[in-house]
């Protein structure tokens, strides 16, 4: 599902070792993106409305917990 990325060069070094640095870094770079990406989205997913909830909660009237649920 996920591949590793190893950062080491395989094989012997050589000129484009280098190149290949820079291109393990990016695509080590866009993993770590997609990853965070994936992480927050399922966070916001689940705790945006715990979160309207728990501020609901605090806020100066005292609100209920029947009265928060309730669409009125």
């Amino acid at each position: 599902m996920a591949s590793r990325v190893s950062l080491k060069a395989k094989g012997k070094s050589s000129k484009g070792s280098k190149a290949q640095e820079d291109r393990s870094l990016s695509e080590s770079l866009k993993e770590w993106t997609t990853w965070t990406m994936r992480k927050a989205k399922v966070i916001t997913h689940y705790g945006f409305i715990p979160l309207v909830i728990i501020i609901g909660m605090n806020s100066d009237p005292k609100p209920a917990l029947s009265q928060l649920f309730s669409p009125v």
